[in-house]
């Protein structure tokens, strides 16, 4: 049975098709400009592992947001807020909106939750035609309306109150009472982490518009900042030239275009910081929240998955274990003896060449049975699974390492603290001059981030001489970050007090460099293709 209301073939608003062409408009949808933000100071020489970034407070992604409301405003015709809700429905791609909307404006803002399907609009006839944008847009919000008469009982469809004191309804004529929107509205934005909020009528896809939000809020003010994070942070995330702060409670964003293409990552590494006080560090090109350089993000990704999965308790098994030749259960040689016994099937065979043990007699020792390759290839195989379960070891106990004593560091903050009131105590220095105590602790924790992941790209590095010089840095950088560290860890003496400053300043400073000779020729090698992987990795040929 064909509906009350149809759209025409040519008024059909395909979302399918728009997800198909989601790749094709990404780089339209990116393409927005930071017109107004050019005043942000940027690095005039950045180093060679350095990318160009820029930091945005809240207030100015809302002004860019504001930019392209207004842009669509003008071009359309409407309101500010009929153009808000356009472009969060078509995820920002001005480019798309426009196209959807000159073919078909009454589609569009039906799909857009702004209008009301006519099947659905209220009237004697079920072929009323609905409101146009222009004409909706002044109805949208309707003001909060005055208890219906005596002679018009109502009563709210959620809590069931019959003498509500005041009524909340959209363009739909959907009402509700006033503490019901409230409860409702506060429960999607604080609970859900909505920003698209529909109307609360079963079925109904009539769009809050903000104006309304604010007005069911009343005075909570903290719920209200809390949508507008939203919207921002939808933004961002349709815009691959930005990426919000993944730390808790900061509300900054970075732009950096560069970090936002993916054949760059084969040759850079985009470690971006944000505005806030705490300047947090985290990688605009992968999922990672922190600094992994040297290691490019395809090669991050794939070492943290390698340290997740289960893959060496896989390896462990097939060098330490052998599956029954009979009923394959996996079997561990527990005795020096080779003859050996399935306990499930009581299958016996030759723990070195595997065949059945009844054919071995009293040569059992020489497998003459068999062709000697094959127990020669069944050695090799389980050789082979042992040496690389012990490469994978050799990488990965320095690499937790390292992340265990950067972690350690965080203490060691605490004990530098103190240490520096008691320098102050037993010297003539003042804080100022006791600082290079915190700094050095601070270099000491960036080098070994450094160092952990070096460990992470050796492992999968190609054997030859780029590897060999790679590990020569390698091994000086972190030969200098251990003797650092010994000195910070030293007690303190009044009497050689400034001989200690002197040397820790003048090894943080030597630690720094090492640092930035290890990023720096690792980012040279990316950029010249020197690095050779031992893998296939994402992006590499």
């Amino acid at each position: 049975m064909s509906s009350d209301y149809e759209y025409s073939d040519n008024e059909l608003y395909d979302e399918d098709e728009d997800e198909m062409m989601a790749d094709e408009d990404d780089e339209s949808a990116s393409d927005m400009e930071l017109d107004g933000f050019n005043d942000v100071p940027v690095k005039s020489k950045l180093k060679s592992y350095e990318v160009e970034h820029i930091s945005l407070s809240q207030p100015q992604v809302e002004k860019l947001m504001k930019t392209d409301v207004d842009h669509i405003s003008g071009i359309f015709g409407v309101d500010a807020e009929i153009a808000s809700l356009l472009l969060r429905h078509f995820n920002w791609n001005k480019e798309k909106l426009i196209e959807k909307y000159m073919d078909n404006a009454a589609v569009v803002t039906t799909a857009a939750g702004i209008t009301v399907p006519e099947k659905e609009s209220s009237g004697s006839s079920s072929h009323r035609s609905s409101s146009s944008p222009s004409q909706s847009q002044t109805k949208i919000l309707e003001r909060i309306t005055p208890p219906p008469a005596p002679n018009e009982p109502f009563v709210c469809p959620i809590c069931c109150d019959d003498a509500p004191t005041a009524t909340f309804n959209l363009i739909c004529e959907h009402k509700f009472c006033t503490n019901c929107w409230n409860a409702y509205i506060e429960s999607k934005i604080r609970t859900e982490a909505e920003h698209w909020i529909t109307c609360m009528a079963d079925g109904c896809s009539v769009v809050c518009p903000d104006s309304f939000i604010r007005t069911a809020l009343k005075d909570d003010t903290s719920t209200w900042n809390r949508y507008q994070e939203l919207l921002v942070r939808q933004f961002v995330s349709c815009n691959r030239n930005l990426k919000y702060c993944p730390y808790p409670s900061c509300t900054y964003t970075v732009s950096c275009p560069s970090g936002a293409s993916k054949s760059a990552l084969t040759t850079i590494i985009p470690i971006v910081t944000c505005g806030a006080s705490a300047s947090h560090k985290f990688c605009f090109g992968c999922n990672i929240d922190a600094d992994h350089r040297p290691c490019i993000c395809a090669v991050a990704k794939m070492w943290l998955q390698k340290c997740q999965d289960d893959s060496e308790t896989a390896n462990w098994i097939k060098s330490n274990t052998k599956e029954c030749g009979k009923c394959q259960s996996t079997i561990e040689k527990n005795g020096g003896c080779n003859h050996m016994t399935c306990k499930k099937c009581k299958y016996e065979f030759c723990w070195v060449c595997m065949g059945p043990w009844s054919e071995h007699g009293t040569a059992w020792y020489s497998c003459n049975r068999y062709d000697e390759k094959a127990s020669v290839d069944a050695r090799d195989a389980q050789s082979q699974s042992r040496a690389s379960l012990e490469r994978y070891l050799h990488y990965y106990n320095r690499w937790a390492n390292h992340e265990q004593s950067a972690k350690l560091s965080v203490e060691q903050h605490a004990k530098t603290e103190r240490k520096m009131e008691e320098m102050q105590i037993t010297s003539q220095l003042t804080w100022i001059e006791v600082q290079f105590m915190k700094k050095a602790v601070d270099e000491v924790f960036k080098c070994r981030m450094t160092l952990k992941w070096t460990y992470a790209m050796a492992y999968y590095l190609e054997k030859g001489n780029e590897k060999e010089l790679f590990e020569d840095n390698q091994r000086d950088l972190e030969r200098a970050v251990e003797e650092l560290s010994e000195l910070i860890e030293s007690p303190i003496d009044p009497e050689t007090i400034s001989v200690l400053r002197q040397k820790v300043t003048d090894k943080a400073v030597y630690v720094q460099k090492r640092n930035e000779i290890v990023l720096e020729d690792t980012a040279n090698g990316f950029q010249d293709g020197r690095w050779k992987w031992n893998v296939p990795v994402e992006g590499f040929d």
